[in-house]
């Protein structure tokens, strides 16, 4: 009777993992180009599209153009598939992709989402920001930042200026800018372009992990990506109560030059910026990516 209850056991797993892999090469129109390895990696996620339910009255309408993970499978892909150290994945509510990119393509990108209820952002100050002295300022205090990343046996992080400059739409309560980094002396730049969407009790936040080389396509749908995420009705800026409401320690520009955290208290020692495949590489991103393609013969 045990060894008929164990055996039932291993064919349901080996009947899950089977359902998984058809339900993961059904989706992932480049399932079949990946070795066993890299098809085990896809086979541990489940993309939803559709309309999803995210915390604090946050919908996301993904308009069959792009696909969501939840919580559970963005801290797979960010810690186990892309290598970034844990911490990196604290806060995620998932991950949006578009329809045609796995997490493992070679030219690939995503989204990470998060919810920061720092309260309702004042944007009054956004009419009269100088973009190029927030610029100046935020090279600036990346560089004195560096002298304590390099003490801790980190590289240096060199901020090279807007990849995009800072849009604040006024009218919808959104804003998107993209800085151009430099990791140490890495001959790949790195990409962190930002969207944020405010709301009555804090500020939805969409972080692109992506390389430079992805930035055209990424402005081609950046369209498409301000329409995906809206707020319920109570959450939204227009719901705001004077007098009743948290408001934010920060404007806009605060927002931009990243100073939210440390307005309220949540002090980081070390900036981190995640990238694909980990932030530091001992290898070229090139052969990892080598190691987990192959056609399914060669497997």
């Amino acid at each position: 009777m045990k060894i008929a209850g164990i055996l039932f056991c291993v064919a349901i797993f080996l009947w899950n993992g089977s359902a998984k892999a058809e339900k993961s090469a059904e989706f992932f129109a480049t399932y079949g180009e990946y070795n066993a390895q890299g098809r085990r990696l896809l086979d541990n996620i489940e993309p939803k599209t559709g309309l999803v339910e995210l915390p604090d009255g946050v919908r996301l309408d993904l308009r069959g153009k792009f696909y969501y993970l939840d919580r559970e499978d963005a801290v797979y892909v960010l810690t186990e598939m892309w290598g970034n150290p844990p911490t990196a994945a604290v806060g995620t509510l998932g991950m949006v992709f578009p329809i045609q990119h796995d997490p493992l393509g070679e030219r690939s990108w995503g989204i990470k989402l998060e919810m920061d209820k720092i309260g309702y952002v004042d944007d009054t100050d956004a009419a009269s920001i100088d973009y190029d002295e927030l610029l100046r300022d935020m090279k600036a205090e990346m560089a004195a930042a560096n002298e304590a990343r390099v003490k801790d046996g980190f590289p240096p992080i060199t901020l090279l200026g807007w990849a995009s400059p800072p849009v604040y739409d006024s009218a919808n309560k959104r804003l998107h800018w993209a800085r151009e980094l430099q990791f140490g002396d890495d001959v790949e730049k790195t990409l962190n372009y930002d969207v944020r969407f405010l709301g009555r009790e804090g500020v939805f936040i969409m972080g692109y992990i992506a390389g430079m080389g992805q930035l055209p396509e990424i402005k081609q749908s950046l369209d498409e990506v301000l329409a995906l995420p809206s707020f319920a009705e109570g959450k939204r800026y227009s719901d705001y109560v004077p007098g009743a409401d948290t408001v934010a320690a920060v404007g806009v520009g605060g927002l931009i030059a990243g100073k939210a955290a440390i307005k309220t208290g949540l002090v980081a020692v070390a900036l981190v910026f995640l990238k694909k495949f980990g932030v530091f590489l001992l290898v070229p991103l090139l052969w990892i990516w080598r190691v987990i393609r192959g056609k399914s013969a060669s497997s």
